[in-house]
């Protein structure tokens, strides 16, 4: 079965190359297509630089909107779903998250930080359903539906359908694994201001 990446992003031209570089190092992933939402810097051109597809959006979709779109541009059995901004992601933590798919033995992969920082760890080990790293079967991604809307709660939303329909899912533990939080992107003020838009989206997709 053949593997895509889809890495959404949004201003992160410091961050992507070593996430692809990661991705590009596992044997599993046949396509990596970066979805650049609309960002004011050279993510895309970053991106492109290091082999990646890019499919560019004229205006912020979110990041639903953004994985939404990445996946219906590829046809492989098994969609990769990983964050832009990650730390210390290695080809192994890829094929590790790739594997329990591939094998038969889940129909998603869900992938949880380990020794990275103590608060990513945190956070996903209080709730671990947020996570945005994930492997899962292309047919199931179909069926789900209002992903191009759900901004933030994507995950949340992918988590309610698999549960919601006895779909089999296995945790993966990423170790020494974590990413850059918004407060450390965009400073205090706009990154909580940011995380609590990104609260506002899961609680919606919680509804919905």
């Amino acid at each position: 079965m053949e593997v895509t990446a889809v890495i959404p992003a949004y201003n992160e031209e410091e961050r992507i190359g070593k996430v692809l570089e990661a991705v590009k190092a596992s044997s599993k992933v046949n396509r990596i297509i970066v979805i650049d939402d609309g960002s004011d810097d050279r993510t895309a051109q970053t991106a492109q630089d290091m082999g990646a597809e890019v499919i560019k959006n004229n205006h912020n979709m979110g990041k639903g909107g953004a994985l939404h779109k990445g996946f219906r541009e590829c046809t492989s059995e098994i969609i990769l779903f990983l964050d832009a901004d990650l730390i210390g992601l290695k080809s192994v933590h890829v094929d590790q998250l790739i594997e329990p798919v591939l094998a038969g033995e889940c129909d998603m992969s869900v992938g949880i930080f380990e020794n990275g920082r103590f608060a990513t760890d945190l956070a996903q080990k209080v709730a671990p359903f947020l996570s945005g790293q994930r492997a899962i079967r292309r047919e199931i991604l179909m069926d789900v539906s209002g992903l191009e809307i759900s901004r933030y709660g994507v995950e949340t939303a992918l988590t309610r359908y698999v549960h919601k329909n006895n779909i089999k899912i296995k945790e993966v533990l990423l170790p020494d694994v974590s990413h850059v939080m918004k407060e450390e992107k965009l400073g205090f003020v706009r990154g909580f201001a940011e995380r609590l838009r990104m609260y506002w989206d899961i609680v919606r997709a919680l509804r919905s």
